[in-house]
């Protein structure tokens, strides 16, 4: 570079520059989410999980199916055919406003409509993806059982044949969308080993009442599927969605949505900070220009960002075909960690405004409570990095 170029502005919203690294179609996506975000979420959120409900769930998703977002990384069908990045962006824009919105699109598209578009037949696709791409119906995914979470293969959720039959019996648990869901991407084992079921949550024997009395992802609807002798035709099976190779590679495309999400938790929580470090006085000054402060959001920048280069790292692999589970388990097990630490952090830089609901930073902070557990605790994902560096085994 020659002494008269002129180089950038540094860019406090982008320390690193990342924004570089996006295509103009990267940049459209994440404004138009940015923008249903900021006009349809954030100003009711603080009431929503007060209160502990998503009111207007359905006219939510049916804005999210028109802007693209439901499904979006899926092609044809009424799909967006998006980038990996692109969702990414996406899910980091949903969650900035909150988790339980971001965890409404990841199950719906990463997860119960992925499982159809890649383990469905024809007829399945037809049947429902065009209608869920568009908001109309909405899915859910039953794989976690009350006693097994990070062991589905031990799960006691059965299907028998019948005749030409199929008959459910069993429980799952911890399932967004469940109460409202149109239909239900169901695991079950059977005789020829773990097969996934298409379940209109209609069928006789189907229910899912709502779980309550939730601390954290309160606004989302979370549920628990109760199957009692429901009884499908053999249409209803997923034909290519046999053993845990199914599920689990699901929970692969749904936990790299999570890389992402988990930073815009980060990102919003450390903005609030920021923000209120360069306006509130103590001993005569903003408390932003005391050195302990400055030290806190230096700390809280540097993971932020390198989070969120991360997740495009991941991103970009995920598009040239490259992205392996283990590298989804990297990014998940790092940032999901990091933006709960942010979120600590920001806390204190708020001293008793951080637990106000006037501020998003303790919502953020008890949202990623789930947002830990949920599709691979913190121990599973250092087991299968353990095992993928070791060679060796330490599952069982």
């Amino acid at each position: 570079m020659s002494a008269s170029a002129k180089l950038p502005p540094f860019d406090a919203a982008d320390p690193l520059g990342i924004d570089d690294l996006l295509e103009p179609e990267d940049r459209a996506v994440r404004a138009t989410v940015r923008t249903w975000a900021a006009d349809r979420v954030l100003p009711y959120v603080a009431d929503w999980y007060e209160r502990g409900e998503l009111p207007g769930i359905r006219d939510l998703a049916r804005e999210l199916g028109s802007i693209g977002a439901l499904g979006m990384s899926l092609t044809g069908y009424g799909c967006a055919g998006a980038s990996a990045v692109q969702y990414g962006l996406a899910c980091l824009e949903l969650e900035a406003a909150d988790s339980g919105i971001r965890s409404l699109v990841s199950v719906q598209g990463s997860l119960a409509m992925y499982a159809i578009h890649r383990f469905g037949s024809e007829e399945q696709k037809l049947e429902w993806l065009p209608r869920m791409a568009a908001g109309e119906v909405i899915g859910c995914f039953g794989l976690t059982e009350p006693d097994h979470g990070s062991d589905p293969a031990s799960m006691r959720t059965h299907a028998k044949r019948d005749g030409d039959d199929w008959v459910l019996n069993g429980r799952k648990m911890w399932i967004t969308n469940g109460s409202v869901a149109g239909v239900a991407v169901v695991w079950a084992q059977t005789e020829e080993g773990i097969r996934g079921f298409v379940v209109p949550t209609d069928s006789p024997g189907f229910s899912a009442p709502e779980i309550k009395h939730k601390w954290s992802l309160r606004a989302s609807v979370t549920s628990e599927l109760v199957l009692d002798d429901v009884r499908l035709p053999a249409t209803a099976v997923l034909p290519e969605g046999t053993g845990l190779r199914g599920p689990l590679s699901c929970l692969s495309h749904a936990r790299y949505g999570i890389v992402w999400g988990a930073m815009g938790a980060a990102r919003s929580s450390f903005e609030a900070a920021l923000d209120y470090a360069k306006s509130r006085e103590q001993f005569g000054r903003p408390i932003g220009g005391f050195q302990l402060t400055q030290a806190k959001l230096a700390d809280m920048a540097v993971e932020l960002h390198k989070g969120i280069l991360l997740a495009h790292h991941l991103g970009r692999r995920m598009d040239a075909g490259r992205l392996r589970p283990e590298q989804v388990s990297f990014g998940k097990l790092n940032n999901v960690r990091e933006a709960i630490e942010i979120c600590r952090t920001a806390r204190t830089i708020l001293g008793a405004n951080g637990i106000s609901l006037e501020y998003p930073v303790m919502r953020h902070a008890t949202n990623l409570e789930s947002v830990l557990t949920y599709e691979g605790t913190v121990e599973m994902h250092q087991l299968v990095l353990g095992k993928a560096l070791t060679g060796l085994d330490a599952f069982r």
